[in-house]
């Protein structure tokens, strides 16, 4: 973990968020665990993106919550201190949704920001 990321606000994982990573991962193999990070591009500036990943890196915060482990690269750590990954399931659809402390702004499918 990077010195920047131990003296950021913690990223925390919604139960909600960590039962549907475990249906995800689940039957991809021992060790998979989801990547989060922060990437450039997408309507406001910065979009979220979602992979799998069987790897961790030194650099990488993990975050351990009811038996899923999700990776934060160092650089994304940055733009995410403060946030909580969630997962929502409405009517107009269900998807992991960030609530992101430093987004000065947001697309409408919430998958972009600005900071």
């Amino acid at each position: 973990m990077t010195e920047t990321a131990e003296l950021a606000p913690p990223i925390t994982l919604t139960a909600r968020a960590a039962r549907q990573i475990a249906k995800i991962i689940d039957g991809e193999g021992e060790g998979a665990m989801l990547r989060v990070a922060v990437q450039g591009g997408g309507c406001s500036g910065f979009q979220y993106g979602f992979t799998l990943d069987d790897s961790k890196q030194d650099d990488d915060l993990v975050l351990e919550r009811d038996g899923v482990t999700v990776l934060i690269d160092a650089v994304s750590v940055n733009y995410l201190a403060g946030s909580e990954i969630d997962y929502t399931d409405d009517l107009i659809g269900s998807a992991f949704k960030i609530n992101n402390p430093n987004a000065t702004s947001s697309c409408g499918c919430g998958t972009s920001f600005s900071v």
